[in-house]
């Protein structure tokens, strides 16, 4: 299975076939067109797995084959494998379905590593690693009904399963053979069974849960000292250095969600998962300059400078103190109650630190990063009253077309309410609210993020940002990880779980930003 805290199943134009030994050749990835949730990967995205399985619609219970070769082609990502047919029943299915043009589709799962928003919504993916190969029946993917190589040209399903009641092993398979293929489909079903399998949406359900999920739980309940060595060991896969357990999957995924909700500039930022304690970049401060110049004149030498952008994870940390009768009687889901509780106190403060860190012990705010060009609005403490929209159009113009076309505008609710009142001459709100359910209103053609930690609109303050918001980056160093301690509160029948992630940010691109500020 995949990584839930950035799992996607997606679901993609097959262009699947098979032959009369079982071999599957598909397109797994089509480039040129967004899948129904508005994303690309580009070809320069992909890495994969040392063995890839071949499952049915996602069922880490269901290996039916592997996937013997992959490769990036100027049409996608392109595949080829083999069903297990030889005695193994999800294949047999899995092999009559696609005779009979059931099995339409492929989907892909992977661990997202780097990506970035698209102007048109959804993301574009820049770095994946490949984890499984699912086929499927119901494609999403607006391409995704493709033609299947059938054997028995013409039947129906129904007529497929009728007049095959028996499917043969393959004739030309050995002994030898069939004993391989039958180990390495144990040693594949082994390894899944330690994953959470990706039916319902790879959300938890009670036939979903994974030994690491309910070890976690376990330790929450009872701590370490009290659990089944099966369950410490499980645990121990995700022990870090310092004796910290980091949140399985599930946890970890969730508590994503719900940051975006409080940090909604993480779904437009760039936002980069690093392994080092810190990162550098280098940045062009001057380029190199031409001159006119005689045929065999003297040329004039021109350089060009660098200066590097460092960015450093910075330490968020909370705790939450549980009854001991609490954890012994809990039947409605203690992790989730402490997902609620660590994601509040961590997106909130994440979230003003993105708009207004000092870049001293916590992130650099986007609107506290040095170089971003500031526009006025030139009447003190408010716009002005007549034409107030002249200066948002200022600052549109302000920045390159490039950087404009891909941008966004950042404001609190209470500055919004403020421009959606502003119309043209004819009477038309400036502010257009969206035409479809869950898209996002817009101003001048580009989307409108509500940030609650904005600036209200005020004399000398900065209420409204405009700019690609490509050019601020994130980085994450740790994820969600919890500590579990039974003793500093023991003899008030408490235990504390203490909660820590790091992260940093700062701007890269000043150039990409402008900012509104309120005169004096």
């Amino acid at each position: 299975m995949i990584d839930a805290a950035t799992l996607e199943n997606l679901e993609i134009k097959a262009e699947v076939s098979i032959d009369d030994t079982g071999t599957v050749t598909g397109t797994a990835w089509p480039f040129g067109k967004p899948d129904s949730y508005g994303d690309l990967i580009e070809p320069s995205a992909f890495s994969f797995v040392p063995e890839i399985p071949m499952l049915m619609e996602h069922d880490g219970r269901k290996v039916v084959g592997i996937w013997n070769s992959y490769a990036v082609t100027d049409k996608g990502l392109e595949v080829k494998g083999r069903l297990f047919v030889e005695g193994v029943d999800p294949a047999k299915e899995a092999r009559r379905y696609m005779k009979a043009g059931v099995m339409r589709g492929l989907s892909i799962g992977y661990r997202l590593h780097e990506h970035k928003a698209r102007p048109e919504g959804g993301r574009v993916l820049t770095n994946l690693t490949i984890t499984e190969i699912s086929l499927c029946r119901r494609p999403v993917h607006p391409d995704a009904a493709a033609e299947v190589k059938s054997i028995i040209e013409g039947n129906s399903m129904e007529n497929e399963l009728k007049n095959e009641p028996e499917v043969k092993s393959d004739p030309v398979a050995s002994a030898e053979e069939v004993k391989a293929l039958k180990e390495e489909i144990a040693t594949m079903k082994a390894k899944m069974n330690r994953r959470p399998a990706a039916d319902n949406n790879n959300h938890p359900t009670a036939v979903n849960d994974n030994v690491e999920q309910k070890a976690f739980v376990s330790y929450l309940r009872r701590g370490v000292e009290r659990i089944s060595p099966d369950e410490v060991k499980a645990l121990t896969v995700s022990t870090d250095a310092n004796g910290g357990y980091l949140a399985p999957e599930e946890f970890g995924s969730e508590l994503i969600k719900l940051l975006n909700e409080y940090s909604p500039i993480r779904s437009y930022a760039r936002v980069v998962n690093i392994s080092a304690p810190e990162i550098k970049y280098p940045r062009r401060v001057s380029g190199t300059a031409a001159t006119w110049v005689d045929e065999t004149g003297d040329r004039t030498e021109s350089g060009m400078t660098f200066e590097q952008v460092t960015l450093t994870p910075f330490e968020l940390a909370t705790f939450t103190d549980v009854s001991n009768q609490l954890l012994e009687d809990n039947a409605y889901g203690l992790e989730g109650e402490l997902l609620a509780d660590y994601a509040e106190s961590f997106g909130k403060t994440e979230g003003i630190a993105f708009v207004k860190g000092t870049g001293t012990g916590q992130p650099k705010g986007i609107m506290t990063a040095s170089g971003i060009k500031e526009v006025k609005t030139g009447v003190a403490a408010t716009f002005p009253t007549s034409n107030p929209a002249d200066v948002i159009i200022g600052m549109y113009h302000q920045i390159a077309t490039s950087h404009a076309q891909n941008g966004a505008w950042l404001m609190n609710r209470n500055t919004l309410s403020v421009i959606r009142q502003w119309k043209d001459g004819t009477g038309r709100y400036l502010v257009l609210d969206p035409i479809t359910a869950g898209g996002v209103m817009t101003l001048l053609g580009r989307p409108i993020v509500e940030m609650p930690d904005m600036d209200d609109i005020g004399a000398g303050k900065f209420p409204i940002l405009f700019g690609d918001l490509s050019g601020y980056r994130i980085i994450d160093r740790v994820g969600l990880s919890t500590l579990r301690d039974p003793y500093s509160l023991a003899g008030k029948g408490q235990v504390r779980f203490h909660a820590r992630k790091r992260v940093g940010a700062d701007v890269t691109h000043p150039d990409r930003f402008v900012k509104l500020k309120v005169a004096a």
